[in-house]
Parts: structure tokens; C-alpha cells; sequence
């Protein structure tokens, strides 16, 4: 059996890692097709090299573009890849125009295609990554669910056939890389930051970076935070600062280049609260019973608020400024925001990694069709 996995950002490269090595234990064969979505080597090269990821079979070296020329370049050679490859299943993941590029040229070639964190709805269409996710889900064959919010959502859209809840390759990837983490040498003090004295803050998505009067409050409500706020920039929150002339050497801000991601799970693990617009960041804040921010009016990871772990402020002051003021109360212990019960709990025991391989291995091939009931 031969499997196509399809990364080519950040996020995805976290969650692949896991899912590679489970292939590996039960014998199925993988070649890496990495689409070049992320090119910088801070947000891609030293994943690899962290996370033990195997170098990519396939680099297509796509980089930035506006949605359709790079949609339409990642498709283009994504299909002669595959066209060469012949793999038996494609597995994509997430909600980035990889996913989209790489579901859509499996799909048209007829090779099933299978998708982890398959299920997640923001109901915002406005989102660029709404619409991948969903186009990704109603062409594949297997949807490979996170949580049971993400199994209701398919449901609802008529798709039952191929569904599977598998829990989150992002929980087993942190317990895997925690370890990796703690021996070596901690961020904190290089940024003169103590456990529990710090906020983590990052602001990446385009409703935040694409709205310069938007990013202007945002900068100014973090820059007037209690205690130092430390900022890793993504690449595109750089441009668009520098575009819309925002300065960050003020107030209790702490601008950094981008993160690793074994020092990024430090820094959520001991930060007094985390500040995000990232789906990914809002999950590893739950694992680690840290208190969390959604600068968004919505979140496709539901249960965290729900369980009144992570609280959703857009860019309301008054919401925002609430927000902190729970979180000065929080111990450091127990369950911030009134949360309660085993945070790890809803997001699966860490093995969704073996659950995909052994799916993939027990499911024949199907044609990739939509499975509308």
C-alpha cells in the first residue's frame, strides 16, 4: 500500500509528523509532496529538522501568490507528481490551499483521498480556509474527524459514509515533542520572561494583518498589557505592519522572529494567558490548561469555548479588556475560565496517529465521490 501525503505549511507539518511515523510502523509506504505554501525557512526547514519529519519526496517550491494563481500552480503539479507516483490513497490535512489543491487533483485523477481535521466549520465564508475545508470534505473519501462537533458538522451537510472519529494528531504530537522540548535550552530566559509573567501573543490570519485600522487596535491593546507580551511575527504580520507604518517598540511588547516549534510549545506551556488568532495555537492553549484569546469572531475548535477554556473577543476593547481581567484571576492551576474535567479529554488519548494508519490499511479504495446520504 502507498500513500501521497500533501503538506506545505506550518501547521501541517506539525500534524503530519505523527500520522508519517504510524505509516511507517505498520509498513505503509509514503512519499512527501511539499508544496512550498510556507518557503521561509523559520516556517518550514527547521519543522522538518524538529519534528524528525522525513525530507519531502516532491518540493514544488510554490511560494506566495494572491489565492488563484497559487491554487492553480499547486494543482498544475500536483497532478504530475501523482500521475507518477500512483499512490493507492492521498492524505491531506487542514484547511490551506494544499489542502484544496491536493484534494481536487487526487479527486480528478480518481485516487481517493483521505482528510485529517475533516469536519471543522467557522460558518464564516469569508474565510479563505472555510471554503478549502469544506471542498476538501465533500470530495474525500475518508474524513478523519478530530472531535464530535466535527462528526455533527458532516453530518449535517449530508456526509456519513467514510467518517471516522479519530481524535487530534496535534495532541499526539504534542505529548511526542514536549519531551524533545524540555531538553533543550528554554526561550525565557533569552527573552527575560519568567513562567506565568508573560503573555504569548500571535496575529497571522487576514482578517487580522489585511485590516491596517484593525491591526492598529490590536498592536495597541496588547502594547498595554500588565506584563511583557511576547510577539513571534509571521512573516505576513511583518509586511503588513511595515505597510500600515505600526510601531512595536512600545508599552509591554516583545517582538520575536518566528518561533521554532519546539520553543512555540514552551512558550505556550508557561504563559500567563495566550493572545491568538491561530486555530492550531487555541488548541495547544487547552492542552496545556493555559487561558486563551481568540482575536476572531468565530473558532472551528467549538469545545474550547464551550468547556470555557478559550474565550472569543474579535477586536472588542471591552471584550478583550474582560478577558484579561479573568484571566488575573487564574492561579496557574485547576481550570482557567471556569473550565472543568481533563482538557486533553475532548481532542482524543493521543494515538489518533495509529487510528488514521490502521483506517487507512482496513478501507478499500473507493472513487473519491462525495458521500451524500
Amino acid at each position: 500500500m502507498k500513500v501521497t501525503t500533501i503538506v506545505g505549511a506550518r501547521p501541517q507539518f506539525v500534524k503530519a509528523a505523527p500520522v508519517s511515523r504510524a505509516l511507517a510502523a505498520r509498513g505503509i509506504a509514503e512519499a512527501l509532496i511539499h508544496t512550498g505554501q510556507h518557503y521561509d525557512p523559520q516556517l518550514s526547514d527547521v519543522f522538518f529538522e524538529q519534528l524528525k519529519l522525513k525530507p519531502p519526496d516532491h518540493h514544488l517550491g510554490i511560494g506566495s501568490a494572491r489565492h488563484g494563481a497559487q491554487t492553480g500552480r499547486m494543482l498544475e503539479a500536483i497532478e504530475a507528481v501523482l500521475v507518477g507516483e500512483r499512490p493507492d490513497w492521498v492524505l491531506v490535512y487542514g484547511d490551506t490551499n494544499s489542502t484544496l489543491a491536493g484534494a481536487l487533483a487526487a479527486a480528478k485523477l480518481g485516487v481517493p483521498v483521505a482528510h485529517v481535521e475533516a469536519g471543522l466549520r467557522s460558518f464564516n465564508r469569508a474565510m479563505p480556509e472555510e471554503i478549502n475545508r469544506v471542498v476538501a470534505d465533500h470530495l474525500a473519501a475518508l474524513l478523519l474527524c478530530p472531535t464530535e462537533a466535527a462528526v455533527r458538522n458532516l453530518a449535517a451537510e449530508g456526509i456519513s459514509r467514510g467518517v471516522h472519529r479519530v481524535g487530534d494528531v496535534m495532541f499526539d504530537s504534542v505529548l511526542y515533542n514536549l519531551r524533545l522540548a524540555e531538553q533543550l535550552p528554554s526561550p525565557l530566559a533569552p527573552l527575560g520572561v519568567a513562567p506565568r509573567g508573560y503573555y504569548l501573543a500571535t496575529i497571522h490570519r487576514p482578517v487580522n494583518t489585511d485590516a491596517p485600522a484593525r491591526l492598529q487596535r490590536l498592536v495597541g491593546l496588547l502594547a498595554t498589557l500588565d506584563a511583557p507580551v511576547v510577539l513571534p511575527l509571521h512573516p505576513r504580520t511583518v509586511r503588513a505592519l511595515q505597510l500600515a507604518e505600526i510601531a512595536l517598540q512600545r508599552g509591554a511588547l516583545r517582538p520575536t522572529p518566528p518561533a521554532s516549534y519546539l520553543d512555540m510549545l514552551l512558550l505556550e506551556r508557561y504563559a500567563k494567558a495566550i493572545i491568538t488568532d491561530s486555530g492550531g495555537v487555541q488548541k495547544e492553549a487547552y492542552f496545556f490548561g493555559v487561558p486563551c484569546i481568540t482575536l476572531r469572531a468565530e473558532t472551528e475548535w467549538v469545545e474550547t469555548v464551550e468547556a470555557g477554556w478559550n474565550t472569543l473577543v474579535d477586536a472588542d476593547e471591552a471584550g478583550f479588556r474582560a478577558a484579561i481581567d479573568a484571566v488575573g484571576g487564574w492561579s496557574g492551576a485547576g481550570a482557567p475560565f471556569g473550565g472543568s474535567g481533563d482538557p486533553r479529554n475532548l481532542y482524543g488519548d493521543g494515538h489518533a496517529a495509529e487510528a488514521i494508519a490502521s483506517i487507512l490499511l482496513s478501507s478499500s479504495e473507493t472513487s473519491g465521490a462525495p458521500k451524500t446520504s
